[in-house]
């Protein structure tokens, strides 16, 4: 039996692979620095239970999570669920949490930044019409409260980030599907 050879190549792919092994084992756990994990928002699409946030059902059901970024569907009589990725506020402060409801919704909707918002990004116009640079996307559901909405986005890199200024973004495919099935009056809670 010979002897195995010690050869340049396999030193270097040896060297190689325990310098990548640490970022691996990072990449393997979320961490970004030593000692520090971060929730992986794939690992975070579980599927929820509609009665741990509602006494009934009755009518159309939704709950968006900004923790794992993920908003959940349910018919009014439960047979239907869906969940769909989404984008949450840039900020805790900026999130609003608790009980709401669907009381409007429009295709091709405008904006208006808020006065927060201009505040925030002076270069902000002061409203936007209907169309591909709107941050609304192509659907929106308005929310009971002010300002707050489950709308589209023709910027895609934003699902599954923080990057709203209050508002949960679906894809605008999503949003038109959610927008279809999801009537006036549809009982929403925000986590």
């Amino acid at each position: 039996m010979s002897s195995p050879k010690f050869t340049r190549r396999g030193a270097l792919l040896t060297g190689a692979a325990a310098l990548a092994a640490p970022a691996v084992a990072r990449a393997e756990t979320g961490a970004l620095n030593e000692g520090e994990v971060t929730r992986r928002n794939a690992s975070s699409f579980v599927t929820q239970r509609w009665q741990d946030h509602f006494d009934s059902l009755g009518r159309v059901t939704i709950v968006a999570d900004t923790v794992s970024r993920t908003l959940h569907y349910w018919s009014a009589d439960g047979s239907d669920y869906r969940l769909y990725p989404t984008s949450v506020p840039l900020t805790d402060e900026l999130t609003k949490r608790g009980y709401t409801e669907v009381v409007r919704k429009k295709v091709g909707p405008s904006w208006t930044p808020t006065a927060s918002m201009r505040k925030r990004d002076p270069s902000l116009p002061a409203f936007m019409p209907p169309g591909e640079g709107n941050p609304l996307g192509t659907h929106a559901l308005y929310l009971s409260w002010p300002a707050y909405l489950i709308h589209g986005t023709h910027d895609t890199r934003k699902i599954g980030r923080r990057s709203s200024s209050g508002c949960i973004g679906l894809y605008n495919p999503q949003i038109a599907e959610l927008f279809e099935i999801t009537p006036v009056g549809a009982q929403v809670r925000l986590i």
